[in-house]
């Protein structure tokens, strides 16, 4: 089955390394860290489909699917779950999701390897001399896809366990911005004045809060909490309805459960779901003005530009999903335009940086 599964995951991955060995343009290293950057925002956006159409146990063992390496191999067990549990976690389309899901991961593991490879190999022919090769970063990279294929593991193996599967998404989503970073060191930039480098802490600031709000995010996907407010902007009509901190926030429970294992009170779905609405001002707030103060400067305005315009899209997605009781199409889009926002905010520091870098030097002479 590993055989198989890893002949899976190369079939996958040669149709993108096909496109870019075959593509004009003469980088072709550059071209391989972009297109699996977009590769691994498509993960993201697929992580979220399988989590939102309920398809995390749709097979529920690992790396395989009932110890086959796809659906087809599994078919009579599949069909043998849902014929004993028909509203069970286990359908045929539910396993095609969660093994696609897999097969597409196991395709971005390839790349980076192939990224890897090639950095180490530039860093021996030109002795280290290229700083767009990083073997160190490229390094770092495969490791934290090590770590967040042991997460997607544990995500089955433990049975969707809420920290569990907040924990996979940011690594997805932390996974996304090292690309993003990696992405911009390939590339060039029109310069950024040095006066642009008093943005460098609020803009790392406004990285961080945003991760704070992906994973109250996941904690809210993850123990089905979307629509424990169905108003907006008050919830359950108060703007503080009655809630449920202490068991809404045990982090290491099963999912669904208390710590003491009795059935998780309706009140901390509440807590969960205004805790993630709340946050989401202090963050849309401080991007929004980071975004405001990056239009001032050459070079920085298409970033801020559009981070403005996913801010904006951000709110109103979420607004929305609320309205319309959590619509599939939209849902997702949420999740990915949090992945969007967070690789915005990555090269918008790495621009901010160049102009740190640039502010420092002068000060040095």
């Amino acid at each position: 089955m590993l055989t198989q599964l890893a002949a899976i995951g190369l079939l996958v991955a040669l149709l993108p390394l096909t496109v870019v060995w075959v593509s004009s343009d003469p980088d072709k290293y550059r071209k391989l860290v972009w297109v699996t950057l977009f590769l691994t925002f498509d993960l993201i956006m697929f992580g979220a489909f399988t989590r939102l159409t309920d398809s995390g146990l749709g097979c529920p063992d690992w790396p395989g699917c009932y110890g086959q390496s796809n659906p087809v191999q599994a078919h009579a067990d599949i069909s043998a779950a849902e014929a004993a549990l028909p509203t069970g976690p286990v359908t045929v389309v539910k396993a095609w999701i969660e093994m696609l899901h897999r097969y597409l991961a196991m395709c971005i593991g390839v790349l980076i390897i192939a990224l890897m490879v090639i950095a180490w190999r530039r860093r021996w022919k030109t002795g280290g001399r290229d700083a767009r090769f990083s073997p160190a970063f490229s390094t770092l990279l495969f490791g934290f896809v090590c770590l967040q294929g042991a997460f997607g593991a544990w995500t089955v193996t433990m049975k969707l366990q809420p920290v569990i599967v907040t924990i996979h998404l940011l690594l997805g989503m932390f996974l996304l911005a090292l690309l993003a970073w990696l992405g911009a060191r390939q590339s060039d930039h029109p310069p950024v004045p040095q006066a642009a480098a008093a943005l460098r802490l609020p803009a790392i600031l406004a990285a961080v809060l945003l991760v704070a709000q992906i994973a109250l995010g996941g904690w809210v996907s993850s123990n089905y909490a979307a629509l424990a407010c169905t108003d907006f902007p008050l919830c359950q009509g108060a703007f503080f309805p009655h809630m449920d901190f202490v068991n809404g926030f045990t982090l290491w429970r099963d999912l669904g459960k208390t710590s003491t294992g009795e059935f998780l009170p309706f009140p901390a779905l509440t807590a969960i779901h205004w805790a993630h609405r709340l946050f989401a001002l202090a963050v849309v707030a401080l991007v929004a003005w980071v975004a405001f103060g990056a239009l001032k400067f050459d070079g920085l305005r298409k970033t801020a530009r559009w981070l403005l315009i996913m801010v904006a899209a951000q709110f109103a997605l979420g607004a929305a999903t609320v309205f319309l009781s959590l619509p599939l199409l939209l849902a997702v889009a949420h999740n990915g335009c949090a992945a969007l926002l967070l690789l915005l905010l990555t090269v918008l520091n790495y621009k901010i940086r160049i102009a740190s870098g640039a502010a420092s030097g002068q000060a040095r002479q």
